[in-house]
């Protein structure tokens, strides 16, 4: 406890930066979160400020104290995959299939998985990027005072989100894919409900940019605030639409192809300045890709099965469970033991909504991992918010949290 208020402490001996702290007259030292509703509750930036502007700042990270990786060892393989639902909750499905897509390198089996599944997996995925998209630039204009343009974003979001519950029975955290596959293939008239949510997300993205593109608040708002050059970026192991907004055209999909992303016809959006107007509109872009990518892996998902048919990796039909002592045993085994990859160490990486997501899985040959060490974008991406929002008004901090779409799950260690 004592050692908690230490950490607290917010006497001047204890401000961020103590030589620009002498060099103001009088600084004043505010807490930008996590009471506050552009933090979410979950992060805090502490302040020094001269008048309205940031002469230093302070990021701490981990109000959820969960300790992800540490969870992610004490459970088989399989039983990991609803815990990187919350690593980054707003595209739940992407974090499912990074770490299948490890652990079945990790198996060996990559090249076995169904084409259906792998399509799947990409339809998904790309939806999952979309509503992600929708929710940063929904919730970065409603921090400026943007309420109509949260309007704009959240509808065609619901319409993803109403297609994602009926696939996986889950809206938000939807544990979707299994190790070899997928748990349910997709429904009948899956298509027609895409069609209505491309539809509704049209005319979303349509009313967005008319409302903010000649917006003079929001351009003021937005333009030259919170830029990051390249080299900037790259140093600090930026990736996905934050680093892409800056100039570079690094994309997992592109520079690292998997499932299929380099026979799809799509462009990597890249920026000019790398300042929140570029970090925003480059989302807006990647979600017309991303519905590019959809209708071509739509149109080209062959007919088979979703799921691996090797009986050490998926579970047997309910029929064989119910009706025969083999269908049980298998069941139990898998239920109870999990699958049990080689002794050896794997690190596989996909392209997340806000950039490269990896995990490293050392495996010592029993049914629980030995150890998990998860690359998650936002822990880069929010390292840097002390230099960023140096020199800019606190007003503007908020402008570039919000650009950079921090999300507190993948802070967490």
């Amino acid at each position: 406890m004592a050692a908690e208020q230490e950490k607290l402490d917010l006497s001047p001996e204890n401000l961020p930066d103590h030589e620009e702290r002498e060099s103001v007259e009088h600084p004043v030292t505010v807490n930008i979160g996590p009471a506050h509703p552009a933090t979410h509750g979950t992060l805090r930036l502490k302040a020094v400020l001269d008048g309205e502007v940031i002469v230093s700042a302070k990021a701490e990270i981990g109000y959820l104290h969960r300790g992800f990786e540490i969870q992610c060892e004490q459970v088989n393989y399989q039983q990991v995959i609803p815990y990187t639902d919350r690593l980054n909750y707003l595209s739940a499905c992407m974090n499912n299939t990074c770490w299948t897509k490890a652990v079945e390198k990790l198996l060996g089996i990559e090249d076995q998985v169904p084409e259906r599944a792998i399509y799947i997996r990409v339809i998904v995925d790309e939806l999952s990027r979309i509503a992600d998209h929708l929710v940063c630039n929904g919730i970065g204009a409603l921090d400026l005072g943007g309420l109509t343009n949260f309007w704009y974003t959240f509808y065609p979001r619901e319409k993803i989100y109403d297609i994602l519950e009926k696939l996986s029975g889950a809206r938000l955290t939807n544990a979707y894919t299994r190790i070899g596959g997928v748990v349910y293939d997709i429904y009948p008239g899956f298509e027609d409900d895409l069609k209505d949510a491309f539809k509704e997300l049209d005319r979303g993205l349509g009313g967005m940019l008319k409302l903010l593109q000649k917006n003079r608040i929001f351009n003021d708002r937005v333009r030259d605030v919170g830029v990051v050059s390249a080299e900037d970026a790259l140093a600090w192991g930026w990736t996905g639409p934050c680093l892409r907004a800056s100039g570079v055209a690094y994309d997992v999909r592109k520079d690292q192809p998997y499932y299929h992303y380099d026979e799809f016809d799509w462009e990597v959006v890249v920026g000019e300045k790398g300042d929140c107007w570029d970090r925003f509109f480059v989302r807006v872009e990647e979600i017309r890709q991303s519905m590019r990518i959809i209708e071509q892996a739509v149109a080209r998902i062959p007919d088979g099965p979703v799921m691996i048919s090797d009986p050490k990796i998926a579970l047997p039909p309910k029929e064989e469970v119910y009706n025969s002592i083999e269908g049980l045993i298998n069941h139990f085994k898998l239920i109870f033991e999990g699958v049990r990859p080689p002794a050896g160490e794997v690190y596989s990486c996909t392209e997340a909504a806000n950039g490269e997501l990896g995990f490293y899985i050392v495996s010592d040959g029993s049914a629980n991992p030995y150890r998990v060490k998860v690359r998650a974008p936002s822990f880069m991406h929010f390292q840097a918010i002390e230099q960023i929002a140096k020199g800019h008004y606190i007003a503007d901090a908020i402008a570039i949290l919000g650009s950079l779409n921090i999300i507190a799950g993948e802070l967490d260690r």
